[in-house]
């Protein structure tokens, strides 16, 4: 068999190895720490092997600046390729989305939670280079929200801050990553998620709606409030991560729509707090409410080194973001004085709509960088930090 995902793009909705799924036997967290696969079914299929070497010498031929690039050397490659995770995941299906797009930052997913151990060769240094130096030495910290009164508004006035949004990313203990999940659990896990949701109450209080079967109406007010997520996003593609689309994936959103929970998009679950305006202790205090909240019901997959484990490998450890979408348009025009004073708080500037997009009206979206090594208000502090001293800039421009 050539993996769990390692199929053409045109036949991606047929699943490689149903069993595979099923195979790991123990938690996520367990099997992304014995990382030596299934010994009785180590060969990579003839195919997989072929599309992998074309893969990777279209890469080197290439003038790709990608981390998957950088560390995927031809010694790292030979020996990788040969390796299969437990699930069935092979190193073409951590790869092939970056071989497929050259113009990735990043390039590499984990399809299951052994991937991380398994291709540790090629996953540690791009995580040391994404994370700012968490070497495979280092062990991420215990999950710490810390003081949840600690931030206040970054710009009590309003002028610059537009809106501001704190999210994170979960694992559900148990199940593979995108690329191995059958049907039956995208649905199984959806059920899940839409009960354990139901019972919030308070401020997040509110409806879970699944993409299956979604009335035009509905589908057209949550794409109107930017809330919903689409299919099509040719990163995720490539990564064989839109499997049995709309199938187990849903949006739940509070009464205010300020909370937000997305099911099976990239992530088992992405977990979003956010409003207009800079009072980022309002939006974070609602975040960590409803983590702590959910994740009494549903045990996440986390892992001893690495953190809160997600598909991403940009996205482990508190796998938290916090940005603002801010309007600074001095310092906009010096665009490399913005980027300098962002990397000085390990801030990543993006477009409007994120990443890969432009500045509409001179709106930036900036984040925190940094996700590993450091606890969840450490992560949001440089944020906070970095904004403030953004806005200190701009007004003295």
């Amino acid at each position: 068999m050539g993996g769990c995902a390692s199929k053409d793009k045109k036949d991606s909705k047929v699943v490689e190895n149903e069993t595979a799924a099923g195979t790991g036997g123990g938690t996520d967290a367990e099997a992304a720490n014995g990382g030596e696969g299934n010994k009785s079914d180590t060969m990579v299929d003839a195919a997989v092997m072929e599309k992998m070497e074309a893969g990777f010498a279209k890469l080197a031929a290439s003038d790709s600046k990608s981390l998957l690039k950088k560390y995927l050397t031809k010694e790292v490659f030979d020996a990788l390729k040969n390796k299969k995770t437990s699930f069935g995941s092979t190193l073409l299906d951590c790869v092939q989305s970056g071989f497929e797009n050259p113009d990735s930052g990043v390039g590499i997913y984990a399809p299951d939670a052994e991937a991380y151990s398994l291709f540790a060769d090629l996953f540690d240094p791009i995580i040391e280079d994404y994370h700012k130096g968490f070497k495979k030495t280092d062990k991420h910290p215990a999950s710490d929200f810390g003081d949840v009164n600690a931030f206040g508004n970054v710009d009590p006035t309003g002028e610059f801050v537009v809106s501001t949004r704190v999210r994170c990313g979960r694992s559900m203990e148990g199940y593979p990553f995108n690329p191995c999940l059958t049907e039956a659990q995208y649905k199984e896990m959806e059920g899940k998620v839409s009960t354990t949701l139901s019972g919030l109450e308070g401020e997040l209080k509110g409806k879970f709606y699944p993409l299956t079967g979604m009335d035009k109406a509905v589908q057209q007010q949550l794409i109107d409030d930017h809330f919903l997520f689409k299919e099509g996003d040719r990163f995720l593609q490539a990564a064989n991560a839109c499997r049995y689309w709309p199938s187990g994936r849903g949006i739940y959103h509070n009464d205010n729509k300020t909370f937000l929970v997305w099911c099976n998009e990239e992530d088992h679950l992405r977990i979003i707090s956010m409003q207009m305006g800079g009072d980022l202790g309002q939006v974070y205090r609602r975040l960590v409410t409803a983590v702590n909240d959910i994740e009494k019901r549903i045990p996440f997959s986390h892992h001893d080194r690495l953190g809160f484990l997600t598909f991403c490998p940009t996205n482990l450890g508190t796998t938290i973001r916090a940005s603002v979408h801010i309007k600074v348009p001095k310092l906009a025009k010096d665009y490399a004085k913005l980027e300098a004073t962002a990397d000085k708080y390990n801030l990543q500037v993006r477009g409007t709509r994120g990443e890969h997009s432009e500045a509409e009206g001179g709106i930036y979206d900036i984040s925190n960088k940094r996700r590993m090594g450091l606890t969840e208000f450490q992560a949001v502090k440089e944020m906070y930090d970095g904004i403030s001293e953004i806005i200190k800039i701009e007004k003295s421009l």
